[in-house]
Parts: C-alpha cells; sequence; structure tokens
C-alpha cells in the first residue's frame, strides 16, 4: 500500500490496496466498497483521457449526492484534470455561469438535469462534452456538446493519465463574494489532502467510522465528509434529505458515528425524536457555517450525551481553519477554538501587526491548507490573498496568506472568538449569498427601478435575506410579484424572507451607491421598537 498520500484521488486508492472490500460508499441505489469504487475512479479517469481532456481542463459535476458524483470528483483529478463540484440547488442561469466562468470543457449530469439546461448550453463555449446518467433528453440543441452515456462511457479501456503533483490544481469550489457572481475558489491536490490529515487528527476519524454527508458536496465542509473518511479507511452515507426525519432514520439504518451539519439542521435535529440506535452509536456531532445557538447545543448533548461536539470555523479559501475541542465546550460554548493541526491563526491589526489580548483584528490563515486565489479574479485574489508581513527580510518570495475578512479576537489562553464579518455577505443556512446576486436576480424583472438585499438576524437560518424595492417610474409593484420572481429563478436558500416595497430612490453612500449598511440599520432600529 501506498504509504502516504499526496494527490486527492490516492486516498481512496491507497485504501484500496490495504482494504478492497471494506465498505466506501452508500448511497440510494447500494454500496460501493473501496476496490469497487477504485476501479470506477480509473475508469473515469481513461475515459477522460480518451475524450481528448489536457492537463488542467475542467470537469464541472451537476448531481445530487451519488456514488457516480464522487467518482467523477476523484477520477477527474486522476486524470490530471480538475473537478468543479456545482451545487445541485442551484437554478440553470447559476449553472450556466460556473460552467462558463471556468471553462468547463466535460459536464457530468442526470438526464432530468440536462434537460433543464438544454437552453443555455449555447452560452457555454468552452463545453465539448456532456456525460449524463440516464438515457439523454430528446429536446436538446443541435450543433452543441457532444452526449455520451455514462454507462458507456465507463466501458473505455485503460489509458495512461498526465502525471499529477500536489501542486496541481485538482478542484474550484464555487462560493458567494460579497459583491458580484460566485467566486471559484482554487485548491491544489496539497490544499484538499492537508485538510483531509488535519481534520481526520482531531476528529480521530477510523476505519470503523460511518460518516454521514448531509452537507452538498460543493461545499468545503460537505466534501471533507469524504477526504477525511477515505483516508482514514471509514465509509460515508451519501444522503439527499427532503426533512430532519430522514438524517435521524439514515444515521440509525447505517449506524453512523459521525455527523457533520450546519445551525439550521441542528435546531431541526433537536425538535424531533433521537431513537435510542442513533444516540449510542453517534460517536461525534461537528458544526459548522455558523455559530450553533447555546441552547441548540445543550439540547444536541442532551440527546446523545456520549458523542463529542466539535465547534468549527473554516473558509472555503482554506477548507478549514479552527476547531473549539470538545473538553472545552462547558468554558467556553462561544469560542470558534484554536487553529486546526498544520496550520496557523493570525490576529492582525489593518497596518498588519499582532493585536493584543482581547484586541478585535482580522484572522489571517497560513499554511498548507491556503488556496490558490480565486479562478479569473486577480482583482478579487490580491485583495485576499496577500503576502504575510513580518517575515523574514531574507525571503526573496513572499508567503501568501489568506486574509478572511471576519473580524475575532484571541483570548489571553489562545482560543478565539468570532465578532462578525468586514463585507457585506449574507450567511443564511451555511450558505454564503452575494447580496449583489440576489440583487442582479431581482432587477431581471423590469418592474423592479431599484433594490438592495442585505442579512437580517434569524433564530434558525443565523441570517435571512431581507429586500428592499422600489418600482420602476410609473410601474405597479406588490411583494407578492417579487416573491413568485425570485422562487422561479434563485435556489431556495437565496430567495428572500421577507419583501419591502419602498419608494425611489433608496438611500445612497458618498460613492452614490445604494446604501445596504443604512437600510441594514434602519431595518433592525425599526424592529426593535
Amino acid at each position: 500500500m501506498t504509504t502516504e498520500a499526496h494527490l486527492l484521488h490516492d486516498l481512496p486508492l491507497r485504501m484500496a490496496e490495504a482494504s478492497p472490500s471494506a465498505a466506501a460508499l452508500i448511497d440510494d441505489a447500494g454500496s460501493h466498497n473501496y476496490g469497487m469504487l477504485a476501479a470506477d475512479i480509473r475508469a473515469f479517469a481513461s475515459t477522460l483521457m480518451a475524450l481528448g481532456m489536457s492537463r488542467g481542463d475542467r470537469v464541472g459535476i451537476y448531481l445530487d449526492k451519488r456514488i457516480e458524483m464522487v467518482v467523477a470528483s476523484f477520477g477527474a483529478p486522476a486524470a490530471g484534470a480538475v473537478f468543479v463540484p456545482i451545487n445541485p440547488l442551484l437554478k440553470s442561469e447559476q449553472v450556466a455561469y460556473i460552467l462558463a466562468d471556468c471553462g468547463v470543457r466535460v459536464l457530468v449530469t442526470s438526464a432530468e438535469r440536462l434537460q433543464t439546461l438544454a437552453l443555455i448550453l449555447a452560452g457555454c463555449k468552452a463545453l465539448v462534452h456532456v456525460i449524463v446518467l440516464g438515457e439523454p433528453p430528446n429536446n436538446l440543441p443541435a450543433g452543441g456538446p457532444s452526449v455520451l452515456r455514462w454507462a458507456d462511457a465507463m466501458q473505455s479501456p485503460g489509458r495512461q493519465t498526465h502525471r499529477v503533483i500536489d501542486v496541481d490544481v485538482a478542484g474550484i469550489l464555487y462560493t458567494s463574494g460579497s459583491t458580484g457572481k460566485p467566486k471559484g475558489v482554487v485548491l491544489s491536490h496539497r490544499n484538499m489532502v492537508a485538510g483531509a490529515k488535519s481534520v481526520a487528527s482531531y476528529l480521530e476519524n477510523v476505519a470503523s467510522d460511518v460518516l454521514l454527508a448531509a452537507l452538498p458536496l460543493s461545499f468545503d465542509a460537505g466534501f471533507s465528509q469524504l477526504t477525511t473518511a477515505f483516508h482514514s479507511g471509514a465509509s460515508v452515507v451519501l444522503l439527499n434529505y427532503l426533512l430532519p426525519n430522514d438524517v435521524v432514520k439514515a444515521a440509525v439504518s447505517h449506524q453512523v458515528t459521525g455527523l457533520t451539519g450546519v445551525p439550521p439542521l441542528w435546531i431541526q435535529l433537536t425538535q424531533v425524536n433521537w431513537p435510542d440506535a442513533m444516540r449510542e452509536r453517534l460517536r461525534y456531532f461537528a458544526n459548522t457555517g455558523g455559530r450553533m445557538p447555546l441552547e441548540t447545543l445543550k439540547q444536541l448533548r442532551a440527546l446523545a450525551p456520549q458523542a463529542k461536539p466539535y465547534l468549527m470555523y473554516g473558509l472555503t479559501e482554506a477548507f478549514r481553519a479552527t476547531y473549539l475541542p470538545p473538553e472545552e465546550i462547558d468554558r467556553r460554548p462561544d469560542s470558534i477554538g484554536k487553529a486546526i493541526p498544520n496550520s496557523e491563526i493570525l490576529v492582525l491589526r489593518p497596518d498588519g501587526t499582532p493585536c493584543e489580548a482581547d484586541e478585535p483584528g482580522e484572522l489571517v490563515q497560513r499554511g498548507a491548507l491556503v488556496a490558490q486565489g480565486y479562478w479569473n479574479d486577480p482583482q478579487t485574489t490580491s485583495e485576499r490573498f496577500r503576502p504575510l508581513p513580518g517575515r523574514s527580510g531574507g525571503l526573496v518570495l513572499p508567503e501568501i496568506a489568506v486574509f478572511s475578512g471576519d473580524t475575532v479576537r484571541r483570548d489571553a489562553d489562545g482560543f478565539l472568538y468570532f465578532i462578525g464579518r468586514q463585507d457585506e455577505m449574507i450567511k443564511s443556512s451555511g450558505y454564503r449569498i452575494s447580496p449583489s446576486e440576489v440583487e442582479e436576480i431581482v432587477y431581471g424583472m423590469h418592474l423592479v427601478g431599484e433594490c438592495a438585499a442585505f442579512g437580517v438576524p434569524h433564530n434558525v437560518l443565523g441570517q435571512a435575506v431581507f429586500l428592499v424595492v422600489a418600482p420602476r417610474n410609473g410601474s405597479m409593484l406588490d411583494t407578492q410579484q417579487v416573491n413568485a420572481w425570485c422562487r422561479a429563478r434563485m435556489p431556495t436558500y437565496m430567495v428572500p424572507a421577507s419583501i419591502e416595497v419602498r419608494q425611489a430612490p433608496l438611500p445612497r453612500n458618498a460613492n452614490g451607491k445604494i446604501d445596504r449598511k443604512l437600510l441594514s440599520s434602519q431595518h433592525l432600529k425599526d424592529a426593535e421598537r
């Protein structure tokens, strides 16, 4: 067996050498052991080579959680290509943007999803091939990409793949920015493997673990369920759930030992019954994507007193950043902990000097997990990925760290506490939502003259999207019209929870832009009255 994994696909392949019959994946269609998974990864890599993939070409994967999604995600990097997982909740317009932004050459999707994309394929100039699960739909436009059935593609004879080393790009994960369209965070093999080893070490993952993948695999924390499991030889249950009871049923049915979720899921899970089989088997539960309410944490610990709670904080730009050890939960339940293994967290002032204890500053992360920047976005990359100040003067090349845009403080014992974001990102249900992306979709409704989106506190979601709209001159506008427009064009998590109609003009800041912060503060004041 390979003694050490350096490449993303090494993680499952080395386990296939050691324990080929051990369970690796379980989904609605059945299960795959490590030997089967390794064979499929190699077959998919050979398929890409047969399709003429060059080193670094992008492979988009627009699927729900299923074994083929995992095969493509690890098979693409095994060929020397780059996998681009696309959140299955996205609508066709958002999918089209991602496909075009990073020049996806091969798309893997289902027949049902491909049918919804039929009208946007013509705008994806780089797209040459589509590999489809099931029978291809009949409504695809002529002259578009070639369409190949998954079952046929996986029959491709073995081919030599491109040489890959750990600094090569493995994947691009799209995350919303505070302005504009989603940004593609570029992750190397080294980033992802270092993250797997680090997270698996503090979660103490072992081969007997069964992890429940409840989060989307297009999220860094969701995909981490695969990498940590494969590093440890554990198995992963791929769950596409609708209700919290579905999570409980899957946990019981598959004897799940590890479950990672976002605060809204945990809140929902505290409101349903946990059978004894789930309480007794669950070894740990982990929170990410926002602060877990203290009351929810108390309820979870009462539901599963033997399970270790892990409170985590992370950036897509660095895969994972901090965790609070379970033994510290009672002393500091509001802390995001300390840096994960093989990483360092700094708290810096605007001038780059370190903050004193309990002095607020920007969280800055350095180490092997720091991403390669944003795809095709040099300006935003230069803003967030910057040289560390105060390094040794003898170093000719600077070390690049990621500046999070989050304000934190560090106490005298070295534990970190989240204070707030420096930008206007909306964090809802674990999703990062760009206000301007919401606004751009709303502006497509020609009855709207001006609009502004911002986040407001929400007991379950963390934040909810609040939208202020002003009608175009001479137009009539009501909230039901706007809501219907949004629901037809946005993923569910992005749809505004509340809409207010005002008369134009909306307030402006010194730069002449609509002042979201002022609107947000006005809303909070009105809510407190």
